[in-house]
């Protein structure tokens, strides 16, 4: 079997693509600037980020990816091509090998476009890979032992847990809450109680600085500017984490109360592994303070945040079939 050269985490709110000779070479919103109006792209990924927060008239922002679905084929096919060409470079003497996960919510028919769509980029062999089973590889377990891992991933548009023992999931558990959702609560809290309107990125900057699901020491703020809804006026607020904690308090409950959900579903013998090895969070919304603290109160097990954790699953697919091959001659043995 081939040895992979690039895993991609093709996220519904960030590309990450990890080359194996030399680690992350893209890490960029899933997102195009496009003029509709001149019927072309402008821009792509965090260029097309910057370009949209000062566009004016027919620039409009298109994500290919939303809420785990393809909403534009044709687009996800353009975004993918941009991207591999700048993870490769001018000087690619052969076509890569390339394991890519893409959102669980995806179909078998939008699976087999995202194939399409990276052979068309340029690939000599695509295997699409499961993105928790990447995610613990990407986090340093071994997923080739006989014992049971629980890993937390917590991407763009949802939560994936699973508990993997023997390089396979046990037992996996989805919830449609992510890191966008998380987004999505502070720019309706902000409007609600502050009546200011502000764009997806404030809100998105705002959970950056001071995003918290669990009660921090002491509080910290973070300045925000939008419009007014009430005057129609530019304004500018400054929101607290324990604002932003309260406005996602429910979402995290949500993610907590799932993986509550799966240690009581998981088989005893694997739930005593976990107890002693403890739950493992990988992916962006991971990054958000305080789920370890909110996890751990919930369910009693340790709680720890992988290193690197919203490159754990791109890091995890370009090493995903050497860790199959191990695991295969074991068994072989």
């Amino acid at each position: 079997m081939a040895q992979t050269d690039y895993g991609i985490d093709l996220g519904s709110s960030t590309i990450v693509i990890y080359a194996r000779t030399r680690g992350v070479v893209v890490m960029e919103p899933a997102l195009i600037a496009y003029d509709k109006d001149a019927d072309r792209i402008l821009a792509y990924g965090e260029e097309a980020r910057q370009m949209l927060t000062r566009a004016t008239g027919g620039v409009i922002a298109i994500r290919p990816l939303k809420n785990g679905a393809i909403s534009d084929y044709a687009m996800i096919e353009k975004l993918l091509q941009h991207f591999l060409a700048k993870a490769m470079g001018r000087r690619a003497i052969r076509k890569p090998v390339i394991s890519i996960c893409v959102p669980v919510g995806l179909t078998p028919v939008e699976r087999r476009a995202v194939e399409e769509a990276v052979f068309q980029a340029g690939a000599r062999n695509v295997s699409i890979v499961p993105g928790t089973v990447c995610a613990a590889i990407g986090a340093g377990i071994d997923i080739t032992k006989p014992v049971g891992n629980m890993v937390v991933d917590i991407g763009g548009s949802s939560t994936n847990i699973a508990v993997i023992s023997v390089g396979a999931p046990v037992l996996e558990k989805t919830v449609a809450v992510g890191g966008e959702t998380f987004t999505a609560a502070i720019a309706r809290h902000v409007r609600r109680h502050h009546s200011l309107f502000i764009a997806e990125s404030q809100a998105e900057e705002v959970k950056r600085q001071v995003g918290a699901v669990y009660q921090r020491p002491g509080l910290m703020d973070c300045k925000v500017t939008g419009r007014n809804v009430l005057t129609g006026l530019p304004m500018t607020i400054a929101i607290t984490s324990e604002e932003v904690r309260l406005a996602s308090q429910d979402a995290a409950a949500e993610i907590v109360e799932a993986v509550h959900g799966a240690m009581e579903k998981t088989p005893p013998e694997l739930a005593e592994d976990i107890v002693d090895r403890g739950v493992v969070l990988t992916g962006g919304g991971a990054l958000i303070s305080g789920f370890e603290e909110l996890i751990e109160e919930r369910t009693g097990i340790n709680t720890m945040t992988a290193e690197n954790a919203d490159l754990c699953v791109a890091e995890g697919a370009a090493f995903y079939k050497e860790r199959m091959e191990m695991l295969s001659r074991m068994r072989t043995r």
